[in-house]
């Protein structure tokens, strides 16, 4: 470990290095690339610096037990001397996760698509409750929220939606929100009473910035048509509305939420790149891991992640079989409860990979 932490000194004082450079201030992608790193070197330098602190205290705290006789002083450094081995213990556990390899992702914000699955008007409608339970948890940590692309059912539904939020963590909170989450309940139009099973797909994409997937114009074929719903006018008359196909991996986006050709075009763009740089990224795992499958958070929207049962108030998710029956605080955005668990559990599985 500590040869792994002379590198990380060492880098830590050549991305300073680089900051400082005239060159480097010009260029903000630069600029901000480094930054993340320096960040993230400087918490493990520091975690480092605590380590060697507390080391330092407890073997000044054993020599004086060794010559210390008078037995109230005595008993007051035997007390020292075991909250430093647990604070040890602490900073070790800590910079051990912080010394796991780091995905690319850590620190993008996030995509979020939403869509409709198997269930017909009820899919759609609880599509729009899975949307309002992002919207309220992004609130609750004061995440920004920009709505991409909709496509809402003529019932208060929605059949599809992409979004993207902004903040620190977005993705690493959110990217074991990919799957399928099904509902079982009785739906407003039940007149027997009779529970219904409906899904609706989630699918989290970390946002890809120019820096991080270069596309190129040759590869993309354009359309440009009139936006569909609501919209007066400007619908009628212009055309604003943006399908963009990407060739080389097939990928379609449409963009009609705005009312000019460019900023639908920028919007379906900043989707096309995240779906682009979601595609590399899986394929690296892939060839990484043969057994990714087994994985917690592979983000298949085929897996079954997490059922609702409302009629028992009771969320399971099935990937670490762990249930709550905090329905209403979910409904309401409150999930950390959740996440928290998944990530514990991810974190566990690459420490473990470590030790392998």
């Amino acid at each position: 470990m500590e040869d792994r932490l002379k590198e990380i000194a060492d880098r830590h004082s050549e991305v300073e290095r680089l900051m400082s450079l005239p060159e480097t201030a010009s260029d903000p992608n630069t600029i901000r690339r480094l930054g993340r790193e320096y960040s993230q070197l400087q918490h493990v330098v520091e975690l480092w610096n605590k380590i060697t602190r507390a080391q330092n205290d407890l073997e000044e705290a054993e020599e004086m037990i060794v010559e210390e006789n008078d037995p109230e002083v005595l008993e007051m450094v035997n007390m020292e001397a075991g909250e430093l081995k647990e604070k040890l213990e602490t900073l070790t556990n800590d910079i051990k996760l912080e010394l796991l390899p780091k995905d690319e992702t850590e620190h993008a914000d996030a995509v979020v698509e939403i869509r409709a699955g198997a269930g017909g008007d009820e899919a759609g409608l609880f599509a729009a409750e899975v949307f309002r339970i992002y919207q309220r948890y992004a609130e609750r940590r004061k995440w920004k929220m920009k709505v991409l692309s909709e496509n809402a059912t003529g019932v208060g539904g929605i059949k599809e939606v992409t979004f993207e939020i902004e903040g620190e963590g977005a993705y690493q909170r959110l990217h074991l929100e990919s799957g399928v989450h099904r509902v079982q309940r009785v739906p407003t139009t039940e007149s027997q009473g009779r529970i219904h099973t409906s899904t609706a797909t989630v699918a989290v994409l970390p946002k890809a910035e120019e820096v991080d997937v270069v596309i190129n114009e040759n590869d993309l074929k354009i359309d440009v048509f009139h936006s569909g719903g609501a919209g007066g006018q400007n619908v009628n008359k212009v055309a604003t509305a943006i399908r963009i196909t990407h060739e080389p991996t097939g990928l379609v986006v449409q963009c009609q939420n705005e009312r000019s050709q460019l900023q639908n075009k920028l919007q379906a763009m900043e989707i096309l790149r995240s779906r682009v740089w979601d595609i590399e990224l899986r394929k690296r795992q892939e060839e990484v891991s043969a057994n990714r499958k087994a994985q917690i958070g592979t983000g298949d929207r085929s897996e079954k992640i997490r059922t609702y049962n409302f009629p028992q108030s009771r969320i399971t998710d099935h990937r670490i079989s762990y249930t709550s029956h905090q329905m209403q605080n979910v409904m309401g955005g409150d999930l950390d409860e959740f996440i928290e668990a998944l990530l514990q559990e991810e974190q566990a599985r690459k420490l473990a990979a470590l030790g392998d």
